[in-house]
């Protein structure tokens, strides 16, 4: 690896591990369909701009089946169901959980028979387990009543994150990886937007409020995936696939600094089981 694809991972993985804080900031007015909609709307719109101005087809009328059933599942559902978690528990303890993904991937590759669960998959995945126990914990976020559902919420979108190699395999059919970046999103805006009246804000939005939401689009949305998409292009999607380990790095860091957060020894112990949980979940 070059010292541009370094940097390009840090970035990545700083960018990502604010989407928690942004979410912490702007969940609990906007609730959570109104904090994923502007963020797959803007996002997805900023990435259809900037792939048409390079150039790139995305094929939204094309794809629409691939598009609407994969922005469904690995994204309209877990933005709103991270959006709900970030309203009762702190970025720091998302960001930890978020990197049982690739865990939840390895569970959906098995029971497709995709990918054949061995020795030492079998022991990361009981290390993820333990870790998500630990981190589980009443004392590991404080004292809000709905923490647990907060955890289980988060832990339901890693699950939808897991499957999204499963869906792509059996349903990319052409799909450029970049077009899946515009098109899903731009596909869960419209699986959102009948519940935007059923759900609206819990209060109006003020200067910062709408900041992180802007952020959350812009930054942690459009700009994430392109350097994502680049550096699976230039180092391969497993080595691409290590900004998982970086994640809550930057996430407790960013936690601490902009919100104050601060987690206990078992949440962060927790933490440390996970991460290695998904390394020997996610190694070659």
């Amino acid at each position: 690896m070059r010292s541009a694809d370094y940097a390009r991972l840090l970035l990545l993985a700083a960018i990502w591990g604010g989407a928690f804080v942004f979410l912490r900031v702007a969940a609990p007015v906007l609730g959570p369909v109104w904090t994923a909609e502007f963020r797959v709307l803007i996002g997805g719109l900023a990435l259809l701009a900037w792939l048409r101005f390079t150039g790139i087809e995305v094929g939204l009328w094309r794809h629409r089946r691939f598009y609407l059933v994969v922005g469904a599942v690995i994204i309209a559902l877990p933005f709103a169901l991270y959006s709900f978690a970030a309203m009762h528990a702190p970025a720091s303890l998302l960001s930890i959980v978020n990197s049982t993904s690739p865990i939840f991937g390895l569970l959906w590759s098995a029971a497709f028979r995709d990918e054949r669960l061995t020795l030492r998959k079998a022991v990361g995945l009981i290390l993820g387990v333990a870790g998500v126990a630990l981190v589980a914990q009443p004392a590991s976020a404080g004292g809000d009543p709905l923490l647990g559902w907060a955890l289980a919420a988060s832990l339901l979108a890693c699950c939808a994150y897991g499957v999204t190699g499963v869906l792509i395999k059996r349903m990319q059919d052409g799909v450029s990886s970049r077009g899946m970046a515009a098109g899903n999103q731009l596909a869960a805006a419209l699986v959102l937007l009948p519940l935007l009246p059923v759900l609206p804000p819990l209060a109006a939005p003020g200067p910062a409020v709408l900041a992180n939401v802007l952020a959350l689009a812009v930054l942690a949305s459009a700009v994430a995936f392109v350097l994502y998409f680049r550096l699976i292009a230039d180092i391969g999607a497993t080595r691409a696939l290590t900004v998982t380990y970086l994640i809550p790095l930057f996430g407790v860091l960013w936690g601490r600094l902009f919100l104050g957060e601060t987690l206990p020894a078992a949440a962060l112990g927790g933490g440390a089981l996970i991460l290695a949980g998904t390394l020997l979940v996610t190694r070659s």
